[in-house]
């Protein structure tokens, strides 16, 4: 693996590498999502179906669109009971995490007998995109329904692929269940975004879609952004690590591939500012890549965004990460916690020798759908907050507006709309 001095011009060129991977820089597909995503909205089911044959070579029809009660029965029972289990803790984990993100309505009278507050609220339904095949990740499941069931979605499907015989993953539909779903859909791809974001005759219209997916999916959750709301549009995945001379070189390269056997797109990067670490890292790597299943497609993340940079200071280290943005963010030092107060921008920070980032993907507790692409600088994790909106209360006295009245209406003829100052002026006549 690459090691490379940390400079100005090395970080310049790493952020350019990087940011070619976001799925906005995709342009060539966007017709092709656009098509679909237009063929749904106006043909409805009949062009889910003839999607769902085309791509996932299923005849689905209005019969067999929805999973039923005897399918997720026989989906626990293919399923190993002690791989169930750890799904349970999972998913317990991560409710505990996420109930203490629940916000409360809250309201304030004032002396002059005004009143003045929020309401919070769920939005209604809730749609989950989960992919399937070779890339079906239980994980994923739990982490988009348990935050929408814990605050208070009254609705929640979700959408996944079938396969030829028009099968779920049995693990996709065993997490669904246990995470609370209401309704599972066999539909993928463009087509399964659009047909929750306009719905069908099988498919219910949803308020927000959440979920990973390709870059079909990634175009089309772009696409019908304004009809629905989306969580984000998902990059591939990346991990950056931090550390010094007290890491353990072996641990820092297995974190580094935990990210790196995604996909060829993924990028995993050190920042160090020991060059005996980087060697060592190097070496381990190496070793590792005689071993793991995944090494093919591990071995070209790694020619395409694998660094193990060198820096001259922790002040350069951090300048650095910040920039980056990392979803994944390890910090391996002999003070991490000092370190983590200096960083602004990141998905999720791990802590620490014994925190490796499979931690947050599987069993912790906080989310994984975290932000990509330098997105961290900007979006947070999926949280409860995305799946509740917020309504301001206004109720005056009649003390409180004609107190306030003269400076309402000035600001409204400031502005040239003078039925916005007559409204308030009406109120206070004679």
């Amino acid at each position: 693996m690459r090691i490379v001095t940390l400079t100005k011009e090395t970080r310049a060129d790493l952020q350019d590498r990087l940011l070619k991977r976001s799925p906005v820089n995709y342009s060539e597909y966007e017709s092709t999502v656009a098509d679909i995503v237009a063929a749904v909205r106006e043909r409805g089911d009949e062009a889910v179906f003839s999607y769902t044959e085309k791509f996932d070579h299923y005849a689905l029809s209005a019969d067999t669109i929805r999973v039923t009660k005897d399918e997720i029965r026989e989906a626990y029972e293919r399923l190993d009971p002690s791989f169930i289990e750890v799904m349970k803790k999972s998913a317990a984990n991560i409710r505990e995490f996420h109930e203490k993100q629940r916000r409360e309505s809250w309201f304030e009278t004032k002396p002059d007998g005004s009143i003045l507050g929020q309401r919070v609220t769920p939005i209604a339904i809730s749609g989950v995109y989960v992919p399937g095949g070779k890339a079906a990740y239980p994980s994923s499941v739990l982490m988009n329904i348990v935050p929408a069931r814990v605050a208070g979605v009254e609705r929640i499907i979700m959408c996944t692929p079938p396969n030829a015989e028009g099968k779920v993953n049995p693990g996709t539909l065993a997490a669904a269940d246990i995470a609370g779903v209401d309704e599972v859909y066999k539909v993928g791809g463009a087509q399964a975004i659009a047909a929750m974001a306009f719905g069908t005759a099988s498919v219910p219209k949803v308020d927000k879609i959440t979920g990973p997916g390709n870059i079909f999916v990634a175009l089309a959750k772009k696409a019908v952004f304004g009809y629905v709301s989306i969580d984000s549009i998902a990059g591939p995945s990346e991990i950056l690590v931090l550390a010094d001379e007290t890491a353990d070189p072996r641990h820092v390269a297995a974190d580094l591939l935990s990210q790196a056997e995604h996909d060829e797109l993924a990028s995993a990067i050190l920042i160090t500012t020991s060059q005996t670490l980087a060697e060592q890292v190097s070496r381990e790597i190496d070793g590792f890549l005689k071993t793991l299943e995944r090494a093919e497609i591990i071995k070209k993340s790694l020619d395409n965004y694998g660094y193990l940079f060198v820096a001259d200071s922790e002040e350069a280290m951090v300048d650095a990460a910040n920039e980056i943005a990392s979803e994944h963010m390890e910090i391996i030092t002999g003070d991490p916690w000092s370190l983590m107060t200096k960083i602004r921008h990141a998905g999720a920070i791990f802590l620490g020798p014994w925190s490796s980032e499979p931690l947050g993907d599987y069993f912790a507790g906080p989310n994984h759908i975290l932000p990509t692409n330098r997105t961290a600088r900007f979006f947070s994790p999926l949280s409860v907050d995305d799946f509740i909106k917020k309504t301001s209360v206004i109720c005056y006295s009649r003390e409180a507006l004609l107190r306030d009245a003269p400076d309402i209406e000035r600001f409204a003829k400031e502005e040239g709309l003078t039925a916005h100052a007559n409204s308030i002026a009406v109120r206070h006549e004679g």
